[in-house]
């Protein structure tokens, strides 16, 4: 069986005002049928890139790309049936109702009478209630449904998430997530881009990172976490850590996350803290999560980088 989707040594560079981008450089993988793939970078590592790539919406400079064996340039109706994408921007029609923008989006893959199907996405994303409301009448997070509605109305085999949770509730995500992974536990494929790495550590049995337009790991989750060199140490505190560890934590807010490789250096770090005066609160010890990993790769990345 073909892979769900391929990328082959896709490359993109742009011309600009400033000289040229090289914004891909060389991607190359694989995403299997029934997968729930992750694709996860810094901001300007080209995932949107290689998302519009995939979504025909951009040429590669080199390379190519296939969906269930479609080529998107050579054969982009049969590739672009097989896709459903999400992308980052709210885009909708404020003339239509609901229900008319998603039987509207049907008739562009020459598909009718699909009001059972349509019945279906609308509960299954909580939008039941607002099937006959106007779509400029929805918050952000309704217009936000509609859009994952409109990208699977055609029952696409291939599922593509761009940011889908960016910048929405929890009852949204919660209830996206139920639906997409009773999709993949039917047998659609999903590839999934997200800043929310507890998300993609979550749902993705298989990750790419990408780093300046190259793949810096490609690995099944769990083989991920198990790389984490470390454990850390969480602590709540509302004072400046000392420098010496300050240049190796990750703080936010209040929250402090320092990276210890056994009991001695906890302790050790501990001692640390109240040499400091530091007052710290709900201390805990945990394994390494998927953004500790995804820090270290980046870090490892960017050193290698400035040696380079």
């Amino acid at each position: 069986m073909s892979a769900a989707v391929s990328f082959e040594h896709v490359s993109k560079r742009f011309d600009t005002a400033r000289g040229p981008l090289q914004a891909l450089q060389g991607v190359a993988f694989d995403i299997q049928p029934g997968e729930f793939f992750g694709l996860l970078g810094p901001n300007g590592a080209g995932k949107t890139t290689l998302i519009s790539i995939l979504a025909g919406l951009s040429r590669p400079s080199s390379g190519r790309v296939t969906v269930f064996g479609a080529d998107v340039q050579a054969e982009p109706m049969q590739a672009r049936r097989r896709l459903g994408i999400v992308p980052q921007e709210l885009v909708f029609d404020p003339f239509f109702t609901v229900r008319e923008a998603l039987r509207f989006q049907s008739g562009y893959f020459g598909i009718r009478d699909n009001d059972a199907w349509i019945d279906e996405l609308l509960a299954g994303l909580g939008l039941a209630d607002k099937a006959d409301t106007n779509m400029r009448q929805l918050s952000g997070g309704m217009k936000r449904r509609v859009m994952v509605a409109q990208a699977l109305v055609h029952r696409p085999p291939v599922i593509v998430l761009d940011e889908p949770t960016a910048g929405v509730d929890v009852e949204l995500r919660q209830t996206l997530w139920a639906f997409i992974s009773r999709l993949n536990r039917d047998g659609s494929t999903v590839l999934l881009t997200t800043h929310y790495l507890e998300e993609a550590e979550a749902l993705c049995g298989r990750i790419a990172m990408l780093r300046a337009g190259r793949v810096i790991a490609l690995e099944r989750t769990a083989d991920l976490l198990q790389r984490a060199s470390s454990n850390v140490l969480r602590f709540k505190t509302d004072q400046a850590l000392p420098p010496a560890l300050a240049a190796r934590a990750r703080v936010t807010g209040r929250i402090a996350q320092v990276k210890v490789h056994d009991a001695y250096e906890v302790e050790r770090t501990l001692a640390m803290l109240r040499e400091a005066g530091i007052v710290m609160e709900d201390i805990e010890v945990h394994k390494a999560d998927l953004e500790d990993v995804f820090l270290e790769l980046m870090a490892d990345q960017r050193d290698a980088e400035a040696r380079a």
